[in-house]
């Protein structure tokens, strides 16, 4: 009797977390994969819907800004992801390194990342803004002709990948700094004994001791990437020439500026199963990892 009141109770504690999952994840999920299949959109009447099986979709695959989006949420993946773990990377073994370094400096560099997006692009705006912009205005003191950082479609994505990494490298720093906080001293002090340089023991001791915490960051970071919406909003609304038009965006232009519902649905779709598959990756190779200790 003990024994089947056991799971009982571990559901009623379950329970609480699970209903806003069923809420706000699953039947979301399930309505937009039914929208996904019909011509619905915010207008219609629901006696006027019709089926449209996988034409949607069709007309998605069809679509030259659904491969420009794909070409552009790869290059913003690749061109954020790597910058902000060898930044962050960097930035954590500097600190780790230098045992009475002011706790001033963590706060200073991890608080973009708790900074609202919003907030951080309006700031960038400033900053990257043609003729009065801060980094023009040291370009010209340089002698340099000024970039148009925002309105170029050859700069622009660089751009919107400068802000988030800039955002972004301090919470990898501090995910970097923990792992490096739980690396056995002791392997670092027979590295030494055996004339191990820092260079040597990073390539032989840091990076296999925490190859967990750098899959982690790779994954997490490629999901946020794929995810990333606000600064591409604030800074480019997508602009110039469909030149920072990610996945999400052409989403948002699908479901918000052109009332296409179906398509819309559709392409959040995809979007969905890309950040599963991403996640079912990371969540073998940990979990094979794991398994072969």
């Amino acid at each position: 009797m003990m024994n089947k009141t056991i799971p009982i109770k571990i559901s009623l504690y379950i329970l609480p977390a699970c209903i806003p999952m069923l809420l706000f994840w699953f039947i979301p999920i399930f309505v937009t994969f039914g929208i996904s299949f019909t011509n619905w959109d915010y207008m219609t009447e629901l006696s006027r819907i019709r089926f449209l099986g996988v034409k949607n979709y069709i007309s998605i695959f069809k679509d030259i800004r659904f491969y420009q989006c794909l070409l552009n949420t790869l290059a913003f993946t690749i061109g954020t992801v790597l910058p902000m773990m060898l930044i962050g990377f960097t930035l954590a073994q500097l600190i780790y390194s230098h045992k009475k370094e002011h706790p001033i400096f963590r706060i200073l560099l991890f608080s973009p990342w708790v900074t609202p997006t919003v907030a951080i692009s309006i700031v960038w705006i400033f900053l990257f803004d043609t003729d009065q912009g801060f980094l023009n205005q040291i370009l010209s003191y340089l002698n340099v002709s000024k970039v148009p950082w925002l309105t170029s479609s050859k700069v622009a994505l660089i751009s919107v990948m400068l802000v988030t990494v800039w955002k972004s490298a301090g919470y990898a720093m501090v995910i970097f700094l923990g792992a490096l906080h739980r690396i056995p001293k002791s392997l670092f002090e027979a590295a030494s004994m055996d004339g191990a340089g820092t260079l040597e023991k990073i390539w032989f001791i840091t990076l296999p001791e925490i190859r967990n915490t750098i899959l982690f960051l790779i994954f997490t970071g490629t999901v946020s990437s794929i995810r990333a919406y606000d600064q591409i909003q604030i800074l480019t609304q997508g602009g110039p020439s469909g030149s920072t038009r990610t996945l999400i965006y052409y989403f948002y232009q699908l479901g918000f500026e052109e009332f296409d519902t179906g398509k819309a649905s559709a392409t959040a779709i995809i979007i969905l199963i890309i950040t599963v598959s991403i996640s079912a990756v990371q969540f073998m190779i940990l979990s094979k990892k794991e398994s072969s200790r």
